[in-house]
């Protein structure tokens, strides 16, 4: 999970500095998706890891929130 973590960050990082460079943003919706991926990878280890309090669940929302914008900004 470690690996997925670090992967989706680098090409996020990558897809928004390409945008912010460009000025173009027919990418944001690819990076948006990543950075759901992110969040839901974040979660869920958040999640494995046992920790007190409600990050984790945060986290798994927050990407399923951000995962539903861009599918549906995809449909039309």
């Amino acid at each position: 999970m470690n690996i997925a973590r670090i992967i989706l960050g680098i090409i996020v990082f990558a897809l928004s500095a390409t945008q912010l460079i460009t000025g173009n943003v027919k990418l944001l919706p690819y990076s948006m998706f990543f950075l759901g991926l992110m969040m839901l990878v974040i979660g869920i280890t958040e999640i494995q890891k046992d920790r007190k309090g409600f990050v984790g669940y945060m986290c798994l929302v927050v990407s399923l929130l951000v995962l539903f914008t861009v599918i549906l900004s995809f449909l039309i």
